[in-house]
């Protein structure tokens, strides 16, 4: 274990950070689907694993920070000491490329709630399909680039390894295409929230929210220059700069598409406020009683006890019911009706009442 100081120091306290702040939002984000609105889905279990995979890119970042990632190769000691950082970068490395996948498949999934036309949901799976060819490929390419796979770290001489060019131009590619996806996933709700029946203040505040996605895309083409130092013989010093932007692009990725989701609770938050949810009860009625009432009618003894026998009374109710063309829920559901079964009931009542009192 070598003194944490300088770039490794930086490391360990930039992965920790970002892993922190992606995992708050995350867990608000399981609270929210799970607790308040009931509605758990796939994105929401696809955004938890790449929480995960984050959890253990940032174990990889504290490890090599620890071991040397980040010093220059004349400061260890030993070969074995250089061994350790070597595997600790790779590892990294490798997990990065899932967690950074994952959660733009979770994003993806999560705009599908919002998209109504064909052209959309297209666009939307080719960044699903994009994603995770890219990075499958990837991933096996940093895995096999040597034989026997240990060759990458111990460096003994007696194995393969793919010449280092290879190795960068696949990384322009997985890069380039990385930074196209996050684009569509900032740009792309945008449309999706102009096309919404909310108010323009909502539309701002969710649009803003969901293109924070643009900002994972930034981290990408940030690092891009950077990844021709794959090739530099002072390797663990030299790759800070791709180190750093990977934790931020995965820590932006994860964060953005979470902070969407969390609007119900932030509404909770409001509603549970003293005095606030006082003034909303005032001003409101509840649908199930409303419902309640129109079942049951009006109580004849509660009527005779305030209107003359021949007075005459005038209820009119009238239902109506619509479907919704969605077929999953919306991200935020309107509360008070039932998107689950994909029928929404509106309840109007008119009473006139022509009495003489008592």
């Amino acid at each position: 274990m070598m003194p944490l100081e300088g770039r490794s120091e930086t490391i360990l306290a930039v992965s920790v950070l970002i892993m922190v702040i992606s995992l708050v939002t995350v867990c608000c984000r399981c609270f929210v689907r799970w607790r308040i609105l009931r509605a758990f889905g796939w994105d929401d279990a696809l955004m938890v694993v790449a929480m995960v995979l984050d959890i253990f890119l940032t174990v990889c970042a504290i490890g090599g920070s620890l071991e040397g990632v980040g010093r220059h190769l004349k400061e260890f000691s030993s070969p074995a000491e250089l061994r350790r950082a070597m595997l600790w970068w790779w590892l990294g490395q490798c997990i990065y490329i899932w967690a950074s996948g994952v959660a733009k498949v979770s994003t993806a999934l999560a705009l599908l709630r919002l998209s109504v036309q064909k052209v959309q949901r297209i666009i939307l799976w080719t960044v699903v399909g994009a994603s995770t060819c890219i990075s499958l490929v990837f991933w096996f390419f940093m895995l096999l680039q040597c034989h026997p796979v240990s060759e990458f770290w111990e460096r003994k001489g007696t194995g393969k390894c793919l010449n280092t060019d290879m190795l960068i131009d696949m990384a322009y590619l997985y890069s380039t295409i990385c930074a196209v996806c996050d684009f569509v996933l900032g740009l792309l709700p945008l449309v999706l929230v102009s096309q919404l029946q909310i108010g323009t203040r909502t539309k701002v505040a969710l649009g803003a929210t969901l293109s924070l996605g643009c900002l994972a895309s930034t981290a990408v083409i940030i690092r891009i220059p950077c990844l021709k130092n794959y090739k530099d013989m002072d390797f663990l010093y030299s790759t800070f700069t791709i180190d750093i932007w990977s934790f931020i692009e995965v820590g932006l990725g994860i964060t953005a598409g979470s902070l969407v989701t969390l609007r119900p609770l932030f509404r909770k938050a409001l509603d549970d406020t003293p005095g606030r949810g006082a003034q909303k009860s005032r001003g409101s009625i509840l649908l199930s009683s409303l419902t309640e009432q129109c079942r049951t009618g009006p109580d004849p003894e509660d009527a005779g006890r305030y209107l003359h026998p021949e007075a005459t009374r005038t209820i009119t109710t009238v239902i109506t019911a619509f479907r919704r063309e969605l077929n999953a829920s919306p991200l935020t559901p309107t509360f008070g009706l039932d998107w689950r079964n994909g029928r929404a009931v509106g309840i109007k009542r008119s009473i006139h009442v022509t009495e003489e009192q008592v």
